[in-house]
C-alpha cells in the first residue's frame, strides 16, 4: 500500500491537471498533516467488494438487473444518527423490494451514503443581507452556518468525514447483514413511517410476498438467500485531496482502488476530459460513473469512455444522465446512439433530480414530483425506441417525512414546503415519494425489460 506504488501506478498524474470545485485551504501545513494521516488509516471499503459491484453493474447494463442508487444530496455529520441511517436503509430496501417484486428483476442496491459530504457549487461565494461569505461546500470542507469562521475551509473536517463514514458503513453492514434486511421482515420496514397511500400500497405488496414466502416454506424452500442483502456505498469523488489519500494498492491484484466508497462518480461540472477528476478516476479500478447533462454530445461520451474505460470492461463505466424532463427525449437519443454504435459497454442510469430544480414563489429550492416522473418515463422511452437498456435510477432521498419536493399523493404545495424543509443543499424525496417513484419505475421496467433476460443471482 506504499505511496511509491501508487505513484508508480500513475495515480498522482491528476496533480498536473486543472482541478475545479476545490477549496482554497488556508493552512497548507494542516492539510498535509491530515492527508498524511488519511493515507495511514484502514480503508473504508475493500477492492473485492468493488469488484463484486462492477460485475453486478455489468449485469444491469445487459438488462439482467436494475440499479437503484439512493440517499442524501449532501450528508451532514449532525444527521449521521442511527435512526436517520436506518430510515434511509429501510427506504432503499422498500424501493428495491417494489422493483424486484413488481418487475421480477434483481436490484443492485447502492446507498448514496457514507461519503457524500462534498458538493459542487455554482458560485464561490454566498451573499445574505449584504454580507458575502465563501460558499458552503459540504461538511467535509466547511460548515453551513453563515459566519465567517464557519465558512473557512478546514482540512480537519476530512478526518471527521472519514470517521463518520466508517460509523455509517458499520451500521449499513449491520442492518443488511445482521437480519434486519431479511425479506421475511418486509412488513417491519414500514414501522415508524407515517401512514399514507404509498404505505398502503406497499403493505399490499408485502402481504403478497408473505404469502409467497409461506408457500415456499411449505414446499421446503431454502431461505438463506433471503436473510441478507448487499448494500454498496457511493458518492461524488469531488474532493481530490480526500479521495487520493484513501486510495490503496489492492494486495490481490496490485492495482489501485479508491477505498472511500465502492462506486464513485464524476459530476457534470468536473467531467472535463483534460481535467483532474477524469484523470484521477481513470487510474483507479473501482466501478465509476459520469454525470452527463443536456450539453453533453455523443463525441463527449465516446471520449470519456475511451479515457475512463479503454479496455471496454463491462460494469466499469456508468453514464448517469441528468437532462431535465423537457430535454430528455431530445438530448438523450444522440448520446445513446453514439455509444451504442461505437460498441461501448456502459450502464445507463437516469438522475431525474438535478435537471428539474427551481425556486418556488416562497423562496425554497425545490422540484416538482410529476416532473421527476416525466424525466424517468422519457429515459425509458428513449431506450425502448433505440433498443438499448435502461439500467437504473439515481435519486436523492431521505427516509424522513420531510417536505422538500412539491406534489406526490400527499400533494405538498408551496406553503407546505415550510413544514419540514431540512436539506442543506438540494431538495430530496421523502419516504412516501420514494415509494411512489419505485412503483412507477417498476411499471416502466416491466414494460421495457428484455423479453428473455438471463437469470442471475446476487443479494
Amino acid at each position: 500500500m506504499s505511496q511509491e506504488a501508487l505513484a508508480a501506478a500513475g495515480v498522482d498524474e491528476y496533480r498536473s491537471k486543472v482541478a475545479l470545485q476545490q477549496p482554497e485551504w488556508p493552512d497548507k501545513a494542516a492539510l498535509e498533516r491530515v492527508t498524511h494521516r488519511l493515507t495511514q488509516v484502514p480503508p473504508l471499503v475493500f477492492a473485492g467488494e468493488a469488484d463484486d459491484l462492477r460485475d453486478q453493474l455489468a449485469a444491469a447494463g445487459r438488462g439482467e438487473a436494475f440499479v437503484l442508487v439512493g440517499g442524501d444530496c449532501a450528508e451532514t455529520f449532525q444527521e449521521a444518527t442511527a435512526d436517520r441511517i436506518r430510515n434511509k436503509i429501510k427506504t432503499i430496501l422498500q424501493m428495491a423490494v417494489v422493483l424486484t417484486y413488481g418487475a421480477s428483476t434483481p436490484v443492485v442496491k447502492i446507498g448514496r451514503m457514507a461519503g457524500q459530504y462534498a458538493k459542487p457549487r455554482s458560485a464561490d461565494t454566498e451573499t445574505r443581507d449584504g454580507v458575502t461569505l465563501p460558499a458552503y461546500r459540504g461538511d467535509i470542507i466547511n460548515s453551513s452556518a453563515f459566519t465567517a469562521e464557519a465558512r473557512v475551509p478546514n482540512p480537519e473536517r476530512m478526518l471527521d468525514a472519514y470517521h463518520v463514514s466508517a460509523s455509517t458503513l458499520n451500521l449499513m453492514r449491520a442492518f443488511t447483514q445482521g437480519g434486519f434486511a431479511d425479506l421475511r421482515r418486509v412488513h417491519a420496514w414500514n414501522r415508524g413511517f407515517t401512514a399514507n397511500p404509498a404505505y398502503a400500497r406497499y403493505e399490499q405488496m408485502a402481504a403478497e410476498i408473505d404469502r409467497a414466502v409461506r408457500f415456499m416454506a411449505a414446499a421446503g424452500g431454502d431461505f438463506e438467500a433471503l436473510k441478507t442483502v448487499q448494500l454498496f456505498s457511493s458518492h461524488e469523488a469531488l474532493l481530490l485531496d480526500y479521495e487520493r489519500a484513501l486510495t490503496r494498492i489492492d494486495s490481490r491484484s496490485e492495482l489501485p482502488y479508491c477505498c472511500s466508497a465502492h462506486f464513485l462518480w464524476i459530476g457534470e461540472r468536473t467531467r472535463q476530459l483534460d481535467g483532474a477528476h477524469v484523470e484521477f478516476l481513470s487510474k483507479v479500478h473501482n466501478p465509476i460513473g459520469v454525470k452527463l447533462g443536456p450539453t453533453a454530445t455523443g463525441a463527449d461520451a465516446i471520449a470519456l469512455a475511451e479515457k475512463l474505460n479503454p479496455s471496454n470492461i463491462p460494469g466499469r463505466l456508468t453514464f448517469v444522465v441528468r437532462m431535465g424532463a423537457e430535454k430528455v427525449r431530445d438530448s438523450l437519443p444522440p448520446l445513446v446512439e453514439a455509444v451504442r454504435d461505437a460498441g461501448i459497454s456502459v450502464t445507463w442510469l437516469t438522475d431525474p433530480m438535478h435537471g428539474n430544480t427551481f425556486t418556488s414563489q416562497s423562496g425554497y429550492k425545490t422540484r416538482q414530483f410529476d416532473t421527476l416522473l416525466d424525466e424517468v418515463t422519457g429515459f425509458f422511452e428513449v431506450h425502448s425506441e433505440l433498443g438499448t437498456v435502461p439500467g437504473g435510477l439515481l435519486v436523492e432521498l431521505t427516509g424522513d417525512d420531510v417536505t422538500e419536493v412539491l406534489g406526490g399523493t400527499e400533494e405538498i404545495d408551496d406553503e407546505g414546503l415550510a413544514r419540514r424543509y431540512e436539506t442543506k443543499v438540494d431538495p430530496r424525496l421523502n419516504h412516501q415519494q420514494s415509494l411512489e417513484m419505485a412503483f412507477l419505475v417498476a411499471e416502466l421496467l416491466s414494460k421495457h425489460k428484455p423479453q428473455k433476460p438471463i437469470p442471475i443471482e446476487f443479494q
